[in-house]
């Protein structure tokens, strides 16, 4: 449980600090800008946070620059020509009018067509997308889940998807409750696998802790590279990291 959230600023760096009923100080530096995150035990004070911090300095730096190197998409305008991604992939976007309602197709590795009505605004096309997107992510995890609940020795009460500015993925382990962040449908399927199996570890431990890490190492050995590739992978325009 959360009591206390305030920011100090360690050698012009603002860090965000967390204190929970935790026994190990955690240290974190996520896209898309590099924001720097403390999770401190309660009995941890601002002092020891910014000397753990300044001993974290170059790491946090490498981490940073390498978000700022991290390629971003613009707006997208939902035209002709325009890069789209599924899977992993990036597509050429093909809009098609049609009177009829909005549906996507891929064709064949390289082009996504849209259909839609004439006069669709951008926004209306987005929504199209988005709304196959979802559809896509739904049908994967139904199998996703019947392969690890058995090795994870867990259950999940319930999942669900939507767009999420902060984070890939979370978990309500009280409700075995987990929802996965829309933008996971761009993304390779082993990314959007890891991202489940992190959330549903999450039922065996709450926190990022060794215990966590460890049980992870358990089940998924390769996870830091999955890890690796999905902050690698192009950014949307909107802000939100892992």
């Amino acid at each position: 449980m959360i009591t206390e959230t305030h920011q100090l600023t360690v050698s012009g760096i603002k860090v965000e600090v967390v204190r929970k009923d935790i026994k190990n100080l955690h240290l974190g530096v996520y896209p898309p800008h590099g924001r720097v995150r403390v999770a401190a035990p309660l009995v941890v004070s601002d002092e020891a946070v910014r000397l753990a911090v300044i001993d974290k300095l170059g790491w946090i730096k490498r981490q940073r620059a390498k978000f700022a190197r991290q390629p971003r998409q613009s707006q997208r305008e939902m035209v002709n020509g325009e890069s789209h991604y599924f899977q992993g992939r990036r597509y050429r976007l093909r809009v098609h009018e049609h009177d009829a309602p909005a549906r996507v197709a891929v064709r064949g590795i390289t082009s996504l067509d849209l259909f839609v009505r004439p006069g669709t605004s951008p926004e209306q096309r987005e929504a199209a997308l988005l709304s196959w997107h979802r559809e896509q992510l739904k049908a994967l995890i139904p199998s996703l889940l019947e392969r690890w609940q058995p090795i994870l020795g867990v259950q999940v009460a319930d999942w669900g998807i939507k767009k999420m500015k902060t984070k890939w993925g979370s978990c309500n382990p009280a409700a075995r409750r987990v929802w996965l962040n829309l933008e996971l449908a761009k993304k390779s399927p082993q990314c959007l696998e890891y991202i489940l199996v992190h959330e549903m570890v999450h039922l065996l431990e709450r926190h990022h802790n060794d215990h966590f890490a460890e049980l992870m190492n358990k089940f998924m050995p390769q996870w830091r590279l999955y890890r690796e590739e999905l902050n690698r992978s192009a950014l949307g325009h909107e802000e939100w990291g892992y």
